[in-house]
This record gives structure tokens, sequence and C-alpha cells, in this order.
């Protein structure tokens, strides 16, 4: 395999972009090697759900389009990038505290967590910000 494989969607916020980023993902991640229905590829499906649907609720207005990133590095780490242009960074509400709305990073972080990853976000160069999942790949391609 490549050093570095890549593939990106740039999409309007509004909601019917959160299942076409899903479908995007999974599409990418089968070409990789990971079938839909696979563990982890159940866990990612939900991670671009949570976070694209982050960026379309919570944008504000500020944002008319957000990207998602995929990054498969030398067979070995999977990362997963959804770019908007607000520059609020995700609130940290810990689950309690939250009622209908704001538990998506506090799901996020929970399944990068349990596929052994992290979740970091990143500022970007003009104002926006990037949440980057990191999710170890070994062993994860089945094909």
């Amino acid at each position: 395999m490549a050093d570095l494989r890549e593939a990106s969607i740039t999409l309007s916020t509004e909601p019917a972009s959160v299942r076409m980023a899903r479908g995007y993902v999974a599409a990418v991640l089968a070409e990789w090697g990971l079938p839909p229905g696979h563990d982890v590829a159940e866990n990612v499906r939900l991670i671009v759900s949570e976070l694209t649907t982050n960026s379309v609720q919570h944008t504000c207005g500020h944002s008319p389009t957000f990207t998602v990133d995929v990054l498969l590095e030398r067979d070995e780490t999977l990362r997963l990038g959804v770019t908007d242009s607000h520059p609020r960074r995700p609130q940290r509400l810990p689950a309690a505290v939250a009622q209908d709305n704001g538990r998506g990073m506090v799901i996020v972080r929970h399944l990068a967590a349990e596929c052994g990853g992290r979740v970091t976000v990143t500022p970007t160069e003009h104002g926006g910000k990037t949440v980057w999942v990191t999710l170890p790949w070994e062993d994860r391609a089945v094909g």
C-alpha cells in the first residue's frame, strides 16, 4: 500500500449532507479494505455522523460548507477530519449535563477511545476548525 491514501468531500451545511458524508466515508473505507458492517466501519460511520451533524447544527450560518477528509497513513493510522469555517470549538459537555443536544462530542470521544484512538481540534488558516479523529488501522482491513 502507498504511504498515504487520501479522500475528501465538501458538502453544504444542510441536514441531507450528513447522510451523504456517511455514505461517502463508508464507500472509501470499503475501497480500502474495511467492509460495511465491520465493527470499526460502524464506529467510524457514527463518528462521521456526529461530527457532520455538529457542523450542520452549530455553525449558525457561519459555514456554508464543511469538508470531510479521510486519510490512511502507512496502512497503520486512519485519520478523519471534519472542517468548517465557524471559529467556535466544540463544547465538552458531560453526558449527564446534555439533555437532547450536546452529546455528540461525548459520543465521538467515547467511540474513538473504544477503538484506541483520540480526538483533537485544530484551528484552520481561515478562522475555522477541524475536528480530527485518529484511529489505529493495523489489522483492520479484512479484504
